[in-house]
């Protein structure tokens, strides 16, 4: 009976490293994808940082009228990238997680911005065995020490927006 388990283990290993592998090989992946794109905003590299997004990309960014499709975020995006520098965004942490069968990855990282720190959310696909990104998400990080004086700074503006959003329904 022992001698069945020890086997059993044996024939089972090859399987559990192979996975845990192909994980960290993919979260290797990942980081290097979202990595480079950082980098190619940092270097306004247009091409790199829109190649790496799918062709039916979202970007939401800080402002709550930033909800663009890819051409639309292009479109926003080309002037900055044109004058040498669009933005710079380095990552300080990020948490990686993958479906069952490793074609999607959502993530969330923190970023040092020049508006201090911001969170990125996101998701990547697998297309064609590379992975692109197809949803991000840029929010600013307001310490809660602090909220209630953000809140009053941004009230006058965001009442009028939330009239004219709430009108469009």
């Amino acid at each position: 009976m022992f001698l069945m388990k020890k086997q059993f283990i044996f024939i089972l290993l090859p399987f559990f490293i192979a996975s845990a592998s192909s994980q960290s090989t993919n979260e290797f992946k990942v980081n290097a994808v979202l990595d480079s794109w950082h980098k190619a905003a940092a270097e306004a590299d247009f091409n790199a940082y829109f190649n790496a997004m799918t062709d039916d990309a979202l970007f939401i960014g800080t402002d709550a009228k930033e909800n663009w499709n890819k051409t639309a975020f292009m479109a926003y995006a080309k002037p900055h990238f044109d004058k040498g520098k669009a933005w710079s965004f380095s990552m300080i942490e990020r948490h990686i997680y993958f479906n069952s069968n490793h074609t999607l990855v959502w993530f969330d990282e923190l970023l040092n911005t020049q508006m201090k720190i911001c969170r990125g959310s996101g998701v990547l696909v697998l297309q064609k065995g590379k992975w692109k990104i197809q949803h991000y998400v840029l929010s600013m990080t307001i310490p809660n020490d602090v909220s209630d004086e953000v809140v009053k700074i941004k009230t006058p503006i965001e009442d009028l927006l939330i009239t004219i959003l709430e009108n469009k329904k």
